[in-house]
């Protein structure tokens, strides 16, 4: 039968290399259907009510409603919660257009990441495991987990500056790591006791965080017509270099490559009948709906933030605040130097002055949010840090072991940072994790534009002409910027040793990109780089159906 023979057929293979019509393929096997499932965050799958009668129904929706959620808390960690308080103490409401097209952008690649997921039922990271061959894939994982490291050490530390805020100075930062990392491992559990209450979980955080920082906006009344004419209108009045900078940071806060591949593994957690293609059309309608609410509701806190800040404190001087905070009786008043300078702000100088000017209890509201955005972000980070090691590494061990490991691989650098770095003095090491994060980018984008865009891989559901030159101009312009942010940073350092390391860092770094981005070029249909005699013979083009035969449903293949 049909059947029969697609599932029997095993293409012709020379030297370890699978052969097709179109093209020569890494001879990466799918996983044995016998061996044991492994798996983060999915013992239990979300079942999906059936209601034929109606185009659009609030019930599906629910069902879906919670990876689009969890995926939007990356938008909310300390680090973007920090850039959106610089934001406004620097540029005031100028810069909230940028804030608002980036979320869009945002959006553009989640949608993405989650279709990937849906479609073939294998979330970025494994797909990439699949394709890929052996050393690039290797360093893909290295980047990975690079990106994945220096967001860890953002959220962890934001946390333990909540701490030390809460407890006016008592928990030191080294402390405040130790007590994140142990309530992160039990709250990780808690999907012991089914996914919707996990889910519940993370909603409840982002709840926290949208009466926190409401809290806060409300008490600072900011003007609105200032705030409309921020978001809508993209310009940038007598902005210097310093606000424009700012704008190329916020873009690099708000898209992290790590969320690419969460959300990709996250949309697995529902059961989905992928042999039928009006299901997993559904789903994918579901899920954009689902991410939209979601992107938005994190969007509006992150405008909380920026317009407290834009109202109360744009244009300040340190001495200003010093005079406030004395007054107040601050215990905080050496943070401020007694001069004219612009005052500059972070997590916890941000918290120090809303106490100063708006009293104790915006302190300590502020410290609240503060704590559940680190909280919830640092969550889902060891999620995407178990998905990206399970993919890349095709790993079988406990669920346990894996979630060790992977928080054991940010808990060091993160003590130390928090041992010999005082929490008053953090900035330069935020500025250098937003740098390290925005080179990563290139590494979440590529893929996902790549792997979308092959009909091989996503059949009907492949990125149409539009999507594929959309995107590649989207991914071009983020990471063109994100570049300029790194730039930035780099000629800021003023050390010839230093120019001279980062040149031979760069040449590699530029070598894997231009790799990465041949690979995409091929697959978005430009078929004149698909050069048969190069000696690597590793190509994405073409039938690399036979990887995904095993996960894909016996229809579907008859069908394909």
């Amino acid at each position: 039968t049909q059947s029969s023979r697609t599932a029997d057929y095993e293409p012709p293979q020379e030297n370890g290399v699978i052969q097709s019509t179109q093209g020569l393929y890494s001879s990466t096997s799918p996983p044995a259907s016998d061996d044991e499932p492994f798996s983060t965050y999915f013992e239990e799958k979300v079942p999906i009510p059936e209601d034929v009668t109606q185009m659009f129904s609030f019930r599906k929706l629910w069902a879906f409603t919670g990876p689009g959620f969890l995926m939007s808390i990356a938008y909310l960690d300390p680090g973007n919660i920090e850039s959106d308080l610089q934001s406004g103490a620097k540029a005031g409401f100028k810069l909230l257009w940028v804030l608002l097209g980036a979320t869009i952008i945002g959006l553009l690649l989640q949608r993405l990441a989650a279709r990937l997921g849906v479609v073939t039922g294998m979330h970025l990271a494994e797909v990439c495991n699949r394709q890929y061959p052996t050393v690039p894939r290797i360093i893909l994982w290295l980047m990975v987990e690079l990106a994945i490291i220096g967001s860890d050490m953002q959220e962890v530390i934001g946390c333990a500056i909540a701490f030390n805020l809460l407890s006016m100075g008592r928990i030191p930062l080294w402390g405040g790591v130790l007590i994140t990392i142990i309530d992160t491992f039990v709250f990780l559990f808690l999907d012991k006791y089914g996914l919707r209450k996990l889910e519940a979980f993370f909603g409840l955080l982002i709840t926290i965080m949208a009466v926190s920082f409401g809290y806060e906006y409300v008490m600072v009344r900011p003007d609105q017509g200032e705030l409309l004419k921020g978001m809508f209108l993209p310009y940038c009045e007598n902005c210097d270099s310093a606000q424009m900078e700012q704008a190329v940071g916020i873009v690099g806060a708000v898209i992290m490559p790590h969320n690419i591949y969460l959300h990709s593994a996250l949309v697995k957690s529902r059961q989905i009948d992928r042999g039928n293609k009006k299901e997993v059309k559904e789903a994918n309608k579901y899920y954009f709906i689902e991410s939209t609410i979601a992107l938005f509701i994190s969007f509006l806190i992150n405008v909380f933030v920026v317009a407290v800040f834009a109202e109360a404190f744009y244009d300040k001087t340190n001495i200003e605040v010093n005079a406030k905070c004395n007054a107040s009786g601050s215990p905080h008043t050496d943070l401020f130097p007694l001069d004219n300078s612009t005052l500059q702000v972070d997590i916890f100088k941000g918290g120090v002055v809303l106490g100063c000017f708006f009293g104790p209890a915006a302190l300590y509201i502020w410290a609240i949010g503060i704590l559940a955005a680190g909280q919830s972000s640092t969550m889902t980070g060891t999620y995407s840090g178990q998905f990206v090691m399970e993919g890349f590494l095709n790993l079988r061990w406990s669920r346990f072991a894996r979630v060790l490991l992977t928080r054991s691989i940010a808990i060091f650098p993160t003590l130390l940072v928090a041992i010999f770095q005082d929490v008053q003095h953090l900035t330069g090491m935020n500025d250098f994790l937003n740098v390290l994060q925005s080179m990563q980018l290139p590494f979440a984008l590529i893929p996902i534009l790549t792997f979308t865009s092959l009909t091989s891989i996503m059949d009907d559901f492949a990125n149409g002409l539009v999507w594929k030159i959309g995107g590649g101009v989207v991914i071009l312009v983020v990471c063109a910027i994100n570049m300029y942010f790194v730039v930035v940073y780099v000629t800021s350092l003023n050390s010839v040793a230093l120019y001279v390391l980062v040149a031979l860092l760069c040449i590699a770094y530029l070598s894997f990109v231009c790799y990465l981005t041949w690979q995409c070029l091929i697959a978005l249909g430009v078929s004149c780089l698909d050069v048969s005699c190069l000696g690597s013979r590793m190509r994405l083009t073409g039938h690399t159906d036979v990887y995904l035969l095993n996960d894909m449903d016996s229809n579907m293949m008859v069908e394909r």
